[in-house]
């Protein structure tokens, strides 16, 4: 850093634009060596995604150091300072990483300049608007919200602030996702016409039982703005003794509807992103969705299963999103295809893998595609120091350059995800304006934008309070 707070304010001001650029980079990070040059981060929730990928990925950085844990668990907290802790020493970085049961009291430390938000879809909303008010620079896992009328309230207050900003839709950084989307939006396979996207599905199921609330949860606080339902382990998370299964299981909230959407939001937001991506519609939405899908009738798990839904875009680029296509995007052009998949990569041990045989992680039609040099002209997009997502984020707030992704763009590729789903509840055709975000004269539609909220808890409550 060889510049002065003034001058880079005045840089980051300039470029800054409409996007969500970093402009409020903590004094001490520019001054002389580390620790001062270090953005101190605040990790909220410490489960199976904060423990497998956020944790691991922030605590990496020589740019950051994570200063304190919170989650609503005690087990968890405990284990995830431990786990930080663990891992500073062996860098032989001694921290005493402090621990919160509520954010909200860590939200008011000054020398904390970014939050890590790894919790269930329900409580994404809330505490970033909640680290958005409090100045704090922001990465939250996907998808960005549980509701459209949250998506949208999340990316203005974020641009408004001009508060870094990341989202956890990691193939952005991936190479082979963004050389198929380079190749697309460079014309390589023609004029573009369809994108096919496979999403694995949840199982049905799950224990009705009630059970008692175990001691080290914060049970209220953890259904938050979500209604009043009876606590059983299915509707939660692990409490197994054995950390890797503490950890390692898929929870059973993914799997119900009032605390996740389904695999349309959970693994969606990251390939309907790769869609929007390729298909240069990152700030706008489909104009025509119709779907349909199956619903369990029975246990606890509600979240849909086998589905079809297609969305049509002002462009005349046709999404088709189906659970029986491989797992993956695959752009269709009138000279021929590109198909880009994670293949066996998994973000956990619990995830699913790529149906249908096997996919190589990157193909296409003709494999000269991607041999073909690319012109001056060429669209490029953004590219990942070292590939790596947290680092990118990292990189973005100590220098002022975007980052991957941006709020209005994990909000649009979200929203697309939530209209399909509509779609898919309703099982009929329906129109969308992506410029007012209203379906056009559909009452039981838009009224399956926003959804009730508990008092106290609420994105939409706590906006109210703060008007």
């Amino acid at each position: 850093m060889q510049t002065s707070r003034r001058d880079f304010l005045k840089v980051s001001a300039v470029g800054a634009g409409a996007l969500a650029f970093p402009n409020i980079i903590p004094a001490r990070v520019l001054g002389a060596d580390a620790p001062s040059k270090k953005i101190n981060v605040l990790q909220i929730g410490c489960g199976r995604i904060g423990r497998s990928m956020d944790m691991p990925g922030i605590l990496k950085q020589d740019g950051a150091r994570m200063i304190a844990v919170c989650d609503l668990d005690s087990v968890r907290v405990k284990d995830g300072k431990q786990f930080a802790e663990e891992t500073y020493a062996k860098k032989d970085i001694k921290i005493d990483v402090a621990t919160y049961g509520d954010y909200r009291e860590a939200l008011q430390r000054k020398d904390i300049d970014a939050v890590a938000i790894s919790l269930p879809d329900h409580w994404h909303a809330q505490p970033v608007i909640e680290a958005a008010l409090a100045g704090k620079h922001i990465y939250v896992q996907k998808p960005l919200t549980m509701t459209l009328v949250e998506g949208r309230a999340v990316s203005d207050i974020i641009r408004k602030k001009k508060l870094g900003f990341q989202i956890g839709s990691q193939q952005r950084s991936n190479p082979g996702f963004r050389m198929a989307c380079e190749a697309v939006r460079n014309g390589r396979i023609g004029k573009l016409h369809t994108v096919k996207i496979g999403l694995p599905t949840d199982p049905s199921g799950g224990s009705t039982k009630e059970m008692p609330v175990p001691s080290n949860l914060n049970y209220d606080m953890w259904l938050g703005p979500t209604p009043l339902a009876p606590y059983c382990e299915d509707r939660v998370h692990s409490q197994n003794e054995n950390p890797k299964k503490r950890y390692g299981d898929r929870p059973g909230w993914l799997r119900i509807d009032s605390y996740c959407l389904g695999m349309i939001t959970g693994w969606g937001a990251h390939h309907v992103d790769i869609a929007h991506w390729g298909m240069g519609t990152e700030m706008t939405g489909p104009i025509e969705i119709e779907g349909k899908a199956e619903f369990p009738t029975e246990g606890l798990w509600n979240v849909h299963g086998k589905y079809h839904v297609e969305a049509k875009y002002a462009s005349c680029v046709t999404t088709i999103i189906d659970d029986t296509f491989p797992t993956g995007v695959r752009f269709e052009g009138s000279d021929g295809w590109i198909f880009v998949t994670r293949g066996a990569e998994k973000v956990t041990a619990s995830d699913p893998t790529t149906k249908k045989g096997k996919t190589r992680a990157l193909d296409s039609s003709n494999p000269d595609i991607f041999k073909q040099p690319r012109g001056k002209k060429d669209i490029r997009l953004h590219v990942s120091p070292k590939d790596d997502h947290h680092l990118d984020w990292i990189n973005s707030l100590l220098t002022g350059k975007r980052a991957a992704t941006n709020p209005e763009q994990a909000h649009r590729s979200n929203s697309a995800c939530i209209v399909n789903w509509i779609a898919m509840k309703l099982g009929r055709k329906l129109t969308w304006d992506p410029k007012k975000e209203q379906f056009l004269n559909d009452d039981a539609a838009n009224a399956m934008l926003s959804r009730p909220e508990r008092a106290p808890y609420g994105a939409m409550t706590l906006l109210k309070k703060n008007a």
